[in-house]
């Protein structure tokens, strides 16, 4: 037991020792280099990082994203069931049927919808002039029907 603590003292007193013939040898990061060219070495690269990758081509805001419901004009093939609630007549009935039966591409095939009765043809004609048929986006056309907006 007394042996294996010497070994253990000798082996910790030894990691403290100065190596005699060791030959240092220099990095670039060393002080000696100078700030200035430690800076201009890692804004070389990452200039050399950012001019390889490409942009995102990401659609950040929807052209037609006043047409949703916050303006007086909707697209029936974008806008949520709830875009109807302020045209009278309108919300849950028709609306309903006009959201679950697009994508169209013009207003007036909203008229084509089957198993319209003549009044419900007669209010669709009232609002058909606040009508837009935009190009369907899948962002949106998702939750036309369920948006998750409960009371």
């Amino acid at each position: 037991m007394k042996l294996a603590i010497i070994a253990t003292l000798f082996a910790a007193a030894s990691a403290f020792a100065p190596i005699a013939n060791v030959a240092r040898t220099s990095t670039n990061l060393e002080a000696k280099d100078g700030r200035r060219a430690f800076v201009q070495s890692a804004a070389v690269a990452a200039f050399g990082v950012a001019g390889l990758t490409q942009p995102a081509l990401a659609i950040r805001d929807y052209e037609g994203i006043g047409y949703l419901g916050g303006s007086n004009t909707v697209d029936i093939n974008n806008a949520n069931i709830r875009a109807y609630l302020k045209m009278p007549g309108m919300y849950p009935s028709v609306a309903a049927k006009v959201v679950s039966n697009g994508p169209y591409s013009s207003v007036g095939e909203v008229m084509n919808i089957p198993g319209l009765s003549g009044k419900e043809k007669d209010v669709l004609k009232k609002y058909e002039g606040r009508f837009v048929a935009l190009k369907p986006s899948a962002d949106f056309v998702i939750d036309r029907v369920n948006n998750g907006l409960y009371r």
